[in-house]
């Protein structure tokens, strides 16, 4: 596979502190790349440094194997015009939808017939067709959104940055323009590198997730891999994984390994070793709520504990309960469950869940 973006050593210091420390990172083509952190990871940082819009303290960048940084005049803007940025607000140009479509292609010289025909497939693809004549004022934030998407798409960057460009819609334009910007990268081919802290967004549309915290990348893989086996706690508290635990291995034997754990032990599939003392991680899903009487029958889940539940956070579909068992266990159930199972903040309750769900941090 051609590698289309790559960096070695970047690092980037404001008033005699570092915020951004990464040794190295490469983008395949067709590839979307997604850099995910809390705010103030360095992620945009990183973004403006790719895009030319500053310079780092120390690093390289190649495009297509080419050294972009310290390029300047006509060279860094012809650089620049294969590469194609959507940040979080939509900075349009003020006059039509076409008119923002049309800008890129008409500063890079295209003829007005391929101008229109580009204008027009562009806005076909972000299902914004009959809006060219529409005035930008009169969009919608999630209208707006899909027009400075197209107008980066239509250039046909060989890379496209997207600096959390969903940040600011409700969550039903948000979810839409997940799902349909990943079908666009994808139905085109084209090559992104996309920056976020929302860890649903992040494996919606990456192909590959780079975990970036205090400016330096501290986990890579696919989503998976990110989501269900976090290599750190800090990365396994951020993605999700709630429920996090020091324990003891008392018993180790063909695969299977017993940990205790303020005095209840729990399954875990792996090799351990006995009397090691290890981290494990739960996400919330992967705990199923039943009635206290019901903990201890015959069922899939080799681990079942009862406790009184301490706290319930509704969350309008869902809601997490927190059991206490005596340890707490975050727990997410439907809100229908909650209702059906009759729980309540001091309810009895049993909670099972399978050895492989238990994560060795």
């Amino acid at each position: 596979m051609k590698t289309i973006l790559e960096t070695s050593n970047l690092s980037k210091t404001y008033d005699g502190s570092k915020v951004l420390d990464v040794d190295e990172f490469s983008v395949e083509e067709g590839e979307t790349l997604v850099f995910l952190g809390p705010s103030g990871a360095g992620k945009s940082v990183l973004l403006r440094i790719l895009n030319l819009l500053e310079p780092p303290s120390s690093g390289n960048v190649r495009l297509g194997g080419e050294e972009i940084l310290g390029l300047q005049g006509r060279e860094k803007v012809k650089l620049a015009r294969r590469m194609a940025m959507l940040f979080q607000e939509p900075l349009l140009f003020t006059g039509s939808v076409s008119r923002n479509v049309a800008y890129g292609l008409k500063v890079r010289g295209f003829p007005p017939s391929e101008i229109e025909k580009r204008v027009a497939d562009a806005l076909r693809a972000v299902r914004l067709v009959g809006f060219g004549e529409r005035h930008v004022s009169t969009l919608s934030g999630g209208e707006a959104q899909r027009v400075a998407l197209a107008r980066a798409m239509v250039v046909e960057p060989e890379v496209m940055f997207l600096d959390e460009p969903f940040a600011n819609l409700d969550r039903l334009n948000r979810d839409a323009l997940q799902v349909e910007v990943r079908e666009i990268l994808k139905r085109k081919g084209m090559t992104a590198v996309f920056v976020t802290h929302d860890q649903q967004e992040a494996a919606r549309l990456g192909d590959r997730i780079l975990v970036l915290d205090e400016g330096r990348i501290v986990q890579r893989g696919i989503p998976s891999e990110i989501f269900h086996e976090p290599a750190t706690e800090s990365v396994a508290r951020f993605v999700g994984m709630d429920n996090i635990y020091g324990g003891v291995v008392t018993s180790a034997a063909g695969g299977l390994a017993r940990v205790l754990i303020e005095g209840k032990e729990i399954e875990v599939v792996g090799e351990r070793t006995e009397g090691e003392t290890i981290t494990i991680g739960l996400r919330p899903e992967d705990i199923t709520l039943v009635p206290a009487a019901e903990a201890g029958s015959r069922a899939s889940s080799r681990n079942a504990l009862v406790g009184s539940v301490s706290r319930i956070d509704a969350q309008g579909p869902t809601a997490y309960v927190t059991v206490d068992c005596p340890f707490p266990v975050r727990a997410l159930i439907t809100s229908r469950s909650l209702e059906e199972l009759g729980i309540n903040v001091g309810s009895e309750v049993g909670i099972r869940f399978k050895a492989t769900a238990v994560h060795v941090i």
